[in-house]
């Protein structure tokens, strides 16, 4: 792996981690409110995905996105502004943390509902085929999502019109808190692709540099003009479906056997032995994070509140009909 790669992967990954660990923390003193769906566990996930994908493809993500908007160029500061419902925030401070979105970098949001990515990106990707447009739609959703019925209209749909997109799954194991075997009959979710001609394949989602390599394989079979793909990524999460969750459905011995498999810690630790990164640059990347993380921190404080909580509910009813008779 060439130095300046791995370089990436760590700092994305520890920016990742910290800046969830800091937004859990803000959580529980109150300057975070609603709904807290955090990622610590599948940051190999959304940094080899996105590596590979080009700043010009589109993505759509779950409720579980502070990480995907971040790697799709969304600051730090812009993200914890959302969370903290300031008017800086990448939303204006009116989506939170279930609803970042920026136009300009082609994030096409996180969406609260589970399944709602399919559709979006489905239009999204048709849109590419109207303009004939070589990028691609990368739509993430959980395994519970899986047993949605948009899940497979949408598989089908993209099949049929050999749509650019490549559903990527972050197969954390759980639904909320009822594990995939207990909800699902087909665990392997990739499986699902083959019903609709889509090929697809499982990946180890706790390894950056394997969903990197499969993230460019899958896209430059979409890119071809080959239709969608399915790529799933098995992954975990470590803490609860939220921060309301205190996850008691699932053993101790579980959870520690997954966090000897962390990766973010692996790969620090395959990156020191294989010299793609010392051990005194790991701990500077560390520290340059955590610096960047206080930065956020202090500029969500410091940020407005929303000046007008009915500006942008009615603004686009305003432009279409020129007002509300």
């Amino acid at each position: 792996m060439q130095q300046s790669l791995a370089r990436q992967f760590f700092t994305d990954m520890t920016l990742a981690r910290r800046f969830e660990e800091a937004a859990a923390e803000q959580y529980t003193q109150g300057n975070i409110g609603g709904f807290l769906h955090l990622y610590p566990g599948e940051e190999a996930v959304a940094v080899g995905s996105l590596h590979a994908a080009d700043s010009a493809d589109y993505v759509v993500s779950t409720y579980r996105e502070h990480v995907h908007a971040m790697m799709c160029g969304i600051s730090a500061e812009a993200i914890m502004a959302e969370l903290f419902g300031k008017a800086t925030g990448c939303s204006k401070g009116y989506g939170g943390s279930m609803h970042l979105f920026d136009r300009e970098r082609r994030f096409l949001g996180g969406y609260a509902i589970v399944g709602e990515t399919f559709p979006v990106a489905i239009g999204a990707a048709y849109w590419l085929r109207m303009q004939n447009e070589n990028n691609v739609v990368l739509c993430y959703f959980g395994d519970g999502a899986a047993n949605q019925g948009t899940f497979h209209e949408s598989l089908n749909m993209a099949a049929l019109w050999k749509l650019p997109v490549l559903f990527i799954c972050e197969n954390n194991h759980y639904q909320i808190g009822t594990e995939i075997h207990r909800h699902s009959a087909v665990t392997e979710v990739y499986r699902h692709a083959s019903s609709y001609g889509i090929d697809g394949r499982r990946v180890d989602g706790m390894d950056v540099k394997a969903v990197y390599d499969a993230t460019l394989l899958a896209l430059e079979h979409v890119r071809a003009g080959n239709g969608p793909y399915l790529l799933e990524c098995d992954t975990y999460r470590y803490r609860g479906h939220s921060m309301a969750d205190a996850g008691a459905y699932r053993s101790m011995l579980e959870v520690a056997e997954l966090k000897a498999r962390d990766p973010l810690l692996t790969f620090r630790q395959q990156a020191i032995k294989e010299n793609w990164l010392s051990e005194e640059q790991c701990n500077e990347i560390e520290q340059d994070v955590d610096k960047q993380i206080e930065k956020a921190i202090r500029f969500a404080e410091q940020s407005p509140e929303p000046e007008d909580v009915s500006q942008y509910v009615y603004q686009h009813a305003l432009d279409l009909y020129g007002g509300v008779k």
